[in-house]
């Protein structure tokens, strides 16, 4: 099969959902639903009442019923939750889940891919990141489940995945070794992954694409040439794109703002990606004509997009929260700031600056800091040998009590509640406090009221499509 031109960018969480995913995939191009917290997603769509039904129409389609009856039976609520109801509490991801866990992972990447392919033979893809390992090999598989078309992955040096690819594909047990702070070197800690334990007889499923998310031709070559498996090309994110960008090459310094510096050693190198011989896309700031052909000429097949497809209509974000961009965009007022503390991951992470939400610093402070998602907690050894989860954006004293470094928890920002709360599936406590939101975009922020006619407020997919080309 030929490439798309265009990759919609997979900007989590639920942000790229299903419908974003459908649209520009019906339109020819690369639909791409995110894969992050893809479980947390699920269960609360489902709490939320499911209003028109997709959800249940997915897990109807389901390989194995028990477990769809199961997941309706534990979380779907007839007409949706009260208001001021709580999310049921999740299950904190970790290196050795449950099956009830691992199941859920499956289904729920099943249902998003299943329903952004449904009813036509675009491509459509899943992202995911690889900072996030304890769902990775569930969500492969059931993406694979509903017949996904390319998997990109990036944040980190995602090399065992193309072999992971070819395991599942062919229905063998797979597994990732794990990060592990303060781990013997000689003791790996494997996520580990059978699809037997879900099916007696797994079938041969087709093997996707995979992209590397990459910002370096140093990191592409080591993944073309030292990866489990074939590396199908690369998106090449710049600095001025969304979401996590990678750190500065070299010694770190920082603006007037306090974000880091990028020059000219952090740019592509297109060039360099020609001699791997590869496919590859580039990104950031790539939502026009112009841009898309500069990266053609460069020998991109196309470019990746992600900022201008967030705040159209079919994105998972709050229709408010688009609305409020799109009004600053228009009055020249839209900007991101690059926050080198905000991700607990430790890689810089680009929010964009919005009222009520956890970039304002009174919001932010009077948080109270809670980690009960836990998709970005970290694994260590505690000195008996045994594993232990931290999130630096967790309560400090137990940061520290768990052996972590006070001013680590300077500035970071829960990225899990504030991303859900985003696209609407934030929690509110039993105290009737509700989590603010907390929205990443590109620097391409500050241009997507270019999108707008002038008399609308919205715009779709496909007014970005049609003006990137042409």
């Amino acid at each position: 099969m030929t490439h798309p031109i265009i990759i919609q960018g997979g900007m989590g969480v639920a942000v790229s959902n299903w419908k974003l995913a459908r649209a520009v995939a019906l339109a020819g191009q690369l639909g791409v639903v995110s894969g992050t917290l893809i479980s947390a997603v699920l269960t609360r769509r489902l709490q939320a009442g499911d209003a028109d039904g997709s959800v249940r129409r997915a897990l109807a389609a389901f390989p194995i019923p028990a477990i769809a009856e199961r997941l309706l039976a534990e979380h779907f609520v007839e007409g949706g939750k009260l208001a001021r109801t709580p999310y049921h509490p999740a299950t904190l991801p970790g290196a050795r889940p449950g099956r009830k866990a691992v199941e859920l992972d499956v289904a729920a990447s099943f249902v998003e891919v299943f329903l952004a392919k449904e009813g036509h033979d675009g491509f459509v893809g899943i992202n995911l990141l690889e900072k996030i390992q304890f769902t990775t090999l569930p969500a492969l598989y059931g993406a694979m489940l509903a017949g996904v078309d390319y998997v990109l992955m990036g944040a980190g040096i995602p090399r065992a995945i193309p072999g992971a690819l070819d395991e599942l594909s062919a229905g063998q047990p797979s597994r990732l070794r794990l990060d592990v702070e303060n781990a013997d070197a000689d003791k790996p800690v494997w996520m580990e992954f059978d699809p037997r334990n879900l099916l007696p007889e797994p079938p041969a499923l087709k093997r996707p694409r995979f992209l590397a998310i990459v910002s370096s031709a140093a990191l592409a070559t080591t993944l073309a040439r030292k990866s489990t498996g074939k590396v199908d090309g690369f998106v090449v994110e710049a600095s001025n794109a969304g979401g996590h960008n990678a750190p500065p090459r070299g010694t770190a310094t920082f603006n007037a703002a306090g974000e880091p510096v990028y020059g000219p050693r952090d740019e592509p190198e297109p060039a360099k990606f020609r001699e791997l011989g590869l496919p590859f896309w580039l990104a950031g700031r790539a939502a026009g004509p112009e841009q898309l052909r500069a990266a053609q000429a460069a020998g991109a097949v196309g470019v990746q997009i992600g900022t201008a497809f967030a705040f159209c209509n079919e994105s998972g974000l709050t229709p408010e929260i688009k609305r409020q961009v799109c009004s600053l965009s228009r009055a020249g007022l839209a900007r991101v700031h690059t926050d080198p503390l905000a991700s607990p991951t430790g890689f810089p992470f680009k929010v964009v600056q919005l009222a009520d939400t956890i970039a304002s610093r009174a919001t932010y402070t009077e948080r109270p800091r809670i980690c009960d998602v836990g998709h970005l907690r970290r694994a260590y050894q505690r000195e008996d040998g045994t594993l232990g989860y931290r999130c630096p954006a967790e309560p400090v004293e137990d940061y520290v009590r768990k052996g972590g470094a006070v001013e680590d928890t300077v500035g970071r920002k829960c990225l899990c509640n504030g991303l859900l709360s985003a696209v609407g599936l934030g929690q509110t406590r039993r105290t009737g406090y509700e989590e603010p939101a907390l929205v990443t975009a590109g620097e391409d922020v500050s241009d997507v009221a270019r999108f707008l006619t002038a008399d609308a407020d919205s715009y779709t997919a496909a007014d970005v499509l049609a003006h990137v080309l042409g």
